[in-house]
Parts: C-alpha cells; sequence; structure tokens
C-alpha cells in the first residue's frame, strides 16, 4: 500500500434501501452511480473519494439493509463489512428517511450497540414536511448523542455539512447499549463473553442471534452446549431484539416528533388507487411499455439517418483519400462499415434506456415489484424477482447479479436461470434491423406495426423467462417459502438532465464495449475474406481474391447446410457466429459482410439486405427468415461475458453450462419450426 494510500480517511455510507444513500454518494464524490427507487439497486459495495480541507476521504457505499441481520446476499456484504472491517474506517455516515424514522432507528441502534462511531442524515426532509411531520433535529441528536443533518438530497439541501463533520472528525460513538440482552439468554452470553475476550455484550448476541453471518460465529459451535443450541432460534432472537427495540424508538419518536399528524392523503397515495390497482395496474404498465416502443423507432428516425449518412460520408471520404490496397480495403470495406452498422443503433438504446430510468427514478418501478409478486409466484419467483428482469431490459450482466436481494436460494436461482431471455439492449440493433427489414411501416390506431412488432418481442422473451423459471422451479429444491416485505417510496419528479447523463453514459460504455468488440471482429472477417486458398502452385495463399472464394466464404458455406433449414444463407451463419462475442455484433458482421460483396446490391445495409438474392432469383430475406432469426436472437443464450457472470453467481458449471446449452438448442429448433411454418 502506497503512501497516499496510508493518508486517505475512510468512512462507511449506509441506511435502509431506497433512502437517498446513492445519490448522497453521487454528490460527495461526484460520481454518477444510477440511484433507483427500489430495494436491491446496490449489490455490491461502491466507492470514490473526495478532497476537502486537504484531506482525501474514501466513501464506501454499502447495500442498503434494514437490519444487522442479512437475510440475502447483499445485505450480507453490508454485515460482514460492517463488523468484520471496523478497524478499516473512520465511521458510519448513517443516511435515515423522514418518512420513516421509526424504520431506520432500527439499524442505526444496532449499529451504534455495536460501538461504531456514527453520524446520521435524515434525508427525504422536504417529503416529510409535506406530509405535515416536524422533526426536531436538535433534540434527537442530544438524545442519541451524534451529530444530525436534515437534507433534502435530490436538490443538495443541507448537504454541506456533512464534509465539514467528517474532516473535523464528528463521528460519535457511545459505550452505553439501548439493546438489554433478555434474562433467559444472559448466561449464555457472559459465558460466550468471557471465552471470547469480548466486551461488548450486543456484539456477543449477535453471535447467537445472526444464524450464520457475522464475525466469529464459525467457531461459536465450540462454545455453544448442545442444549444452548437446541434451546435458542436464531429468528426468534432477532423478533425479540426488534420487538424491544421499537419499543425504546417509540419513545425516542414520541420525544422528537414535535406534531404527529392525522393521515395525510397525498399525490403518491392517489396515483396508488390506479397504478398499484389489481386490474388498472396491469393495463397502465401495458399501456408505458407500448409508449416506450413507439418511441424507440419514432424519436430515433432520424438521428439514425444522420448516423448512416455520416458514416457513408466517412467510408467514401477514407476511400478516396488512401491510396488503394490492402489497408484501404481494410478500413472502407472492414472496419468502418462494421462500425458503423452497430453505431446508427445507439439512439434507439440510448431513448430505452432512459425511459426505464425515468421510471427508476419517479419510484415507479417499486410498483411494478409489488404489482408482480402474485403474479410470478406460480412460477417460482417472487416480486423482486421482477427487478432483474427488467434490469435485464438494459442488460443481463447487471440483472444477474442484482439478485443478490432475493433471500431465497431456489427463487435467486430461478431468476438467474430465467433473466438472459429477458430482451437486452444488445438484441436492439438486430431486432431493429430485422424488424425494419420484413415487417411493414404501417400503422395500426396511430401505433407503429414495427412498434407492436417490437413490444411483441419483448413480451416473447418475458414469456419464455417466465416458462424457463416454471420448469426450473421442478428441478430446483428449497424447503423455505419466500415473503414479500417492502415499502412503496414516494412518487418523485425524475432529475430529467441527470438521468440524461446517465444514459449518454450508458451508451458510451455500451458504443466503446461494443466498438472494441466490432472492431476486432470487423479486421478478423476482413483478413478471411482477402486471403484465400491458394489458386495456383507457387502461392501459399491466393489474396484479394472474391469473397465466395475466400477463407471466410468456405467457411460459412461449410455450416450453411446446418442453418439452411432455418432459412438463413451463409452470411446469416457466420452473422450468428460472430455474435457469440456479443448478440449486437450480428449488425456489425453483416454491414462488414456486404461492404466485402462485391456483387451486393449499392446501398445503405438496410437495402443491400432487402435487395439481397439466391442465384435463382429468390429473396434472401424474406418474412419468414427474418421471424426465424427474431425467434434465434430471442432465445439464444450469446453472450459468453453473460455465461462468465452466471457462473460466478451460482459457482456451477453444471448449472451454467446447462443453461448455455438448453438456450442455444431450444433456439434452434424453435427457429426451425417458425421458418418451417411461414414459409
Amino acid at each position: 500500500m502506497d503512501n497516499n494510500e496510508n493518508l486517505k480517511k475512510k468512512v462507511l455510507l449506509v441506511g435502509n434501501p431506497n433512502v437517498g444513500k446513492s445519490t448522497i454518494f453521487n454528490w460527495l464524490c461526484n460520481k454518477k452511480q444510477k440511484t433507483g427507487n427500489y430495494a436491491g439497486v446496490t449489490v455490491a459495495s461502491h466507492s470514490g473519494q473526495y478532497e476537502y480541507g486537504g484531506e482525501t476521504v474514501e466513501v464506501i457505499d454499502l447495500p442498503g439493509s434494514y437490519s444487522i441481520y442479512p437475510s440475502s446476499e447483499d445485505e450480507a456484504i453490508f454485515s460482514k463489512y460492517l463488523v468484520e472491517e471496523r478497524a478499516k474506517y473512520e465511521g458510519v455516515i448513517y443516511v435515515a428517511d423522514a418518512l420513516n424514522l421509526r424504520r431506520s432507528l432500527l439499524l442505526f441502534q444496532q449499529i451504534r450497540d455495536f460501538g461504531i462511531p456514527a453520524i446520521m442524515v435524515i434525508n427525504q426532509i422536504d417529503e416529510a414536511e409535506k406530509r405535515d411531520i416536524k422533526i426536531n433535529v436538535d433534540h434527537l441528536a442530544e438524545i442519541l448523542k451524534v451529530k444530525v443533518f436534515a437534507t433534502n438530497a435530490k436538490k443538495n439541501i443541507g448537504l454541506d455539512g456533512i464534509k465539514k463533520a467528517v474532516k473535523n472528525a464528528e463521528f460519535k460513538s457511545t459505550e452505553e447499549i439501548s439493546f438489554e440482552v433478555p434474562l433467559e439468554q444472559k448466561e449464555i452470553v457472559n459465558r460466550i463473553a468471557e471465552q471470547t475476550q469480548e466486551p461488548n455484550q450486543y456484539s456477543v448476541w449477535t453471535l447467537l442471534a445472526a444464524n450464520n453471518y457475522l464475525g466469529k460465529l464459525n467457531n461459536i459451535n465450540e462454545i455453544l452446549k448442545q442444549e444452548d443450541v437446541n434451546c435458542h432460534v436464531p429468528k426468534r432472537l432477532q423478533v425479540q431484539e426488534t420487538i424491544r427495540r421499537y419499543q425504546n424508538i417509540d419513545n425516542v419518536l414520541s420525544k422528537t416528533i414535535i406534531e404527529k399528524p392525522a393521515f395525510k392523503e397525498m399525490l403518491t397515495e392517489k396515483l396508488d388507487k390506479v397504478l398499484v390497482h389489481k386490474f388498472w395496474g396491469y393495463i397502465f404498465f401495458f399501456f408505458i411499455l407500448l409508449l416506450v416502443f413507439q418511441c424507440v423507432f419514432f424519436l430515433a428516425e432520424y438521428p439514425m439517418s444522420w448516423i448512416e449518412d455520416a458514416f457513408a460520408w466517412l467510408q467514401t471520404s477514407v476511400g478516396e483519400t488512401i491510396p488503394p490496397g490492402p489497408i484501404n480495403s481494410l478500413i472502407t470495406t472492414g472496419i468502418i462499415p462494421g462500425i458503423g452498422g452497430i453505431l446508427v443503433f445507439a439512439p434507439q438504446i440510448g431513448i430505452m434506456l432512459y425511459f426505464l430510468y425515468l421510471l427508476e427514478d419517479s419510484g415507479y418501478m417499486a410498483r411494478v415489484v409489488f404489482l408482480m409478486d402474485k403474479f410470478l409466484r406460480p412460477f417460482g419467483l417472487n416480486g423482486k424477482s421482477i427487478v432483474p428482469l427488467v434490469s435485464g431490459v438494459a442488460c443481463a450482466i447487471p440483472a444477474i447479479m442484482s439478485t443478490r436481494n432475493i433471500e431465497n436460494t431456489k427463487e435467486r436461482l430461478i431468476t438467474i436461470l430465467a433473466t438472459p431471455f429477458m430482451t437486452c439492449a444488445a438484441r436492439i440493433p438486430v431486432y431493429s434491423i430485422l424488424i425494419t427489414l420484413v415487417i411493414p411501416d404501417k400503422t395500426l390506431f396511430g401505433v407503429k406495426y414495427q412498434a407492436l412488432a417490437l413490444m411483441g418481442m419483448y413480451v416473447l422473451g418475458f414469456v419464455f423467462a417466465l416458462l424457463a423459471a416454471l420448469v426450473s422451479k421442478y428441478f430446483i429444491k428449497s424447503k423455505t417459502k419466500s415473503f414479500l416485505v417492502m415499502d412503496l417510496p414516494t412518487y418523485k419528479m425524475p432529475l430529467w438532465g441527470y438521468n440524461v447523463k446517465l444514459m449518454l453514459e450508458k451508451v458510451w460504455g455500451f458504443i466503446t464495449g461494443a466498438g472494441k468488440v466490432i472492431f476486432a471482429v470487423s479486421v478478423v472477417l476482413w483478413v478471411l475474406s482477402y486471403f484465400g486458398p491458394k489458386q495456383e502452385p507457387d502461392q501459399f495463399v491466393a489474396t484479394e481474391v472474391s469473397l465466395q472464394d475466400s477463407y471466410l466464404g468456405k467457411l460459412g458455406h461449410f455450416i450453411e447446410p446446418a442453418i439452411r433449414p432455418l432459412g438463413y444463407d451463409w452470411k446469416m451463419g457466420i452473422g450468428l457466429l460472430s455474435s457469440f462475442a456479443a448478440r449486437e455484433v450480428f449488425v456489425g458482421t453483416m454491414s462488414t459482410l456486404y461492404s466485402l460483396d462485391e456483387e451486393a446490391p449499392e446501398g445503405k445495409l438496410l437495402d443491400k439486405m432487402h435487395q439481397d438474392t439466391y442465384p435463382n432469383g429468390d429473396k434472401v430475406f424474406t418474412l419468414a427468415t427474418g421471424i426465424s432469426l427474431l425467434m434465434f436472437y430471442a432465445l439464444a443464450m450469446q453472450c459468453f461475458t453473460t455465461i462468465a457472470v452466471v457462473y460466478r453467481e451460482t459457482g456451477s458449471w453444471k448449472l451454467t453450462a446447462t443453461q448455455a446449452t438448453v438456450m442455444c438448442v431450444l433456439a434452434y429448433f424453435v427457429s426451425l419450426i417458425t421458418y418451417q411454418i411461414l414459409k
């Protein structure tokens, strides 16, 4: 560790889910971490740093948790770091929710009873004031013996004092324990404290109540007598502690809530009468999705055309500037068409992500979790499963990681197996080009056929995700039942400009990530197309051969018999193979192949694909072929990174290999049946 690292002051950012921790983290560190309004968004600790008063402060944003006793993997990350890494940080910035201070104080008391120094930030104070909830912050600070800030993090109100408090080391700890160990556990707690040399009785108590997550618990079975094991059930001890703590918390709040008003119905309650209604809630959700898909095609039309024209101009300009030869051919027929073929779909991806961020930021996604719980139960999932499923619309990789928020192991594994079926952003370029190619540009009641087709693909992905979950639940066994317990946040006005920044960053990440793969694939494709088997005895290899005679053409024709029953020609076969690196590579590959093919018609990629024919005059891309390809990309596991993440999260090569194999075999046979029916 270098000297600069040693000089850093490290603090933790802690609190319940959905209290504004990520917003405060972003403000402190000027780091654009995405904020979501449902539990489970932060599934691992994030760190950032800032400079203030001549010192560097590292802030670690831990996953949200309701209690020191974790029930899911992301809460386990929180508990283990908080307890086991105590020597590595100065103290805790504890973020409480002004609208639910009672709930927030439960975890805060547990942290304080560990002797961990803290300062408290009561966030969303503006929402409390709207409901006439008045908190005497000074009196609360006096009772809790801690520094307290009242803030509205979204508008950067009340945050300035936090950095100063950290600089001045105003973290307060206490040796007084607010929780008194029950009499029936006193003897065993004292015995363990004596044998482990642990002076903090609450720390010892958690070893009994935490089951198998905290600190020194690995050694506790050596200390416990058999009668201790039989008599003390961890869950019961946790409930016992919670009841006692809330009695103490209610006493604190009675002295600090200046006025506790009768229920005042606000906009949130009025909207929820419709948005979480057992019938109208689903109708509204369907309408929102339809609106998003309409915008994906309608709003992206012009920027897509501009990008396409720009790359056509670039291709022509570079072709005229660089002397004829291999370098000219590589750049103009390989790299530029390949990268341009994928960049043209960035507007559609951006629009999709922007709407998703708005739904998260507003608080609506939490309602979707609540709404879908009852619907998902028969499939072996619960409401929290909708978070990774919906997140899968952006990318399956963070979506699979977000399953750590699901407490039940069986439901978590089922969700991991189902999530890759959801339509991710990488599929959008493939869907878009195929739908535009084979679906008429007409409208039904003002809605484009193409928008309906795109929505149909998303619905199809969701249906197959549910079917995968339904099948999986009979193979993955679990004896425990799960229940969905969650708080619905208030509706908030989305941060429109901030979400634009998030969207642009995500799209740029997509462009740079996909661009690297496309660049590599384009170079490989060009090399395979430029060279071919030797045609003269004195040649090692033939150069500047026709596409049909190149190594690429030979490879394509070799695999064509396996894919011809699906309606695909050899070019599509090459596209399918290359897209196992990443799904979106298909479009870049097709763009490169049609650019390399001297016999291909002139024009933009869509025009070339539309006019492409077999030697007998039949069109290559028909409705049957297009729908068959859509089916293949909807169902196949075509992303090596996703496969790696599934293995990392499940720890099972058998489960990972089974998932990948089943998805690809399913994609092949569904595509085969689709083509044979429609041709």
